[in-house]
């Protein structure tokens, strides 16, 4: 097995440098969905796509079982202006492989399709389905959530995101708002007008303040933040606007729309929600597939960072090589023992595994 390991570790290794030599920006990934696509089909796997969405189903598959999803995208953010070395050309030194989408996500790309195929070999209680997503970077409507409806149900889902290996069982949500202050315009010279910007700081007070009541255990309380600030016309003006941007992370202890409507009552300014859809979510310590992870001696914890988890309506759990402060950054990487480290659990966690 050792030898095989090796074997599919190299196979990833090869398809993942050849991913980061293709620019594959949000909304720019058809050439690298070509290259997944080619990959699956030259081993022998039949394939279905939408849009720069790629994936597979195990050749057994059986609608009498139920089905696991293995899922990871291929999009990545724009290179950030730190970079030294070229983003789009791939490098291995000192065990490390350099390029753009490396760590995030690449590797759990190429290994999770790995341990797929391996998989696909082999008899299981469950079926499989492969996934490689476009537009998670921008939680885009054309990326898994145009896809799923197109799948047969799904009873689980991995979702490979740079965890270190470790499971996540719970992610937080996100909701972003655009809030306005209405007050009444007027000469800054004389006793006139009603000032949007200190009403809206009196709003902007709560949300720094308000503690929600619900703390949950892995991912703690309701985070919100006030990111963003417009206002005013010219200096001896007063506003009678004010826009400000609020970013919730939301624990699983709320809906978005429950958040929405808490807010709503204790602030003065008008409250619109981008989208409610970007939920928090959160799997059962008990269930048997994190039972088995615990007792590979990998640590269940809860992520702050976003994924397609969030737009995924059954239950699912985020585990992946690499480490989440590389991603994003520059001179990104991932290191070859990762991946192969990743394959090799992919493989202990699932083969023989229950839903």
């Amino acid at each position: 097995m050792n030898e095989h390991l090796s074997f599919m570790a190299n196979e990833a290794t090869e398809l993942l440098s050849k991913l980061i030599a293709i620019p594959s920006i949000s909304r720019e990934e058809e050439r690298a969905a070509d290259q997944v696509q080619q990959y699956l089909e030259e081993q022998g796997m039949t394939t279905g796509r939408k849009g720069n969405n790629v994936w597979c189903l195990s050749p057994d598959f059986s609608l009498k079982k139920p089905t696991l999803l293995l899922n990871s995208h291929i999009d990545t953010v724009k290179p950030v202006s730190g970079w030294i070395r070229d983003p789009f050309l791939p490098s291995i030194e000192n065990g490390k492989l350099y390029g753009l989408g490396s760590n995030d996500a690449g590797a759990s790309v190429v290994s999770l399709m790995q341990a797929f195929m391996q998989l696909c070999r082999t008899t299981q209680t469950y079926n499989l389905i492969f996934l490689a997503s476009c537009e998670e970077e921008i939680s885009g409507k054309e990326g898994i959530e145009s896809v799923l409806p197109l799948l047969p149900q799904i009873n689980f889902a991995i979702v490979g995101e740079p965890t270190e290996m470790q499971p996540a069982i719970a992610e937080k949500g996100l909701m972003v708002l655009d809030v306005t202050s209405h007050g009444k315009s007027g000469h800054a010279a004389r006793n006139e007008g009603i000032n949007a910007i200190y009403l809206a700081m009196k709003d902007m007070a709560w949300f720094r303040d308000y503690q929600f009541e619900k703390v949950s255990p892995l991912l703690g309380p309701v985070k919100m933040s006030v990111t963003m600030v417009n206002a005013g016309t010219q200096h001896n003006v007063v506003p009678d606007k004010c826009d400000f941007v609020v970013d919730i992370r939301s624990n699983e202890c709320y809906s978005n729309q429950e958040l929405y409507d808490i807010i709503c009552q204790h602030i003065t300014s008008d409250v619109k929600a981008r989208s409610f859809r970007l939920s928090s979510s959160h799997v059962e310590i008990t269930h048997p597939l994190v039972q088995r992870i615990v007792a590979l001696g990998r640590q269940p914890f809860g992520s702050p960072t976003l994924s397609d988890q969030a737009l995924m309506p059954f239950p699912s759990l985020k585990l992946g090589p690499g480490k989440s402060s590389r991603s994003h950054a520059a001179d990104e990487f991932i290191y070859l023992s990762e991946i192969e480290e990743a394959i090799g659990l992919y493989l202990e966690v699932l083969d023989g595994a229950s839903l």
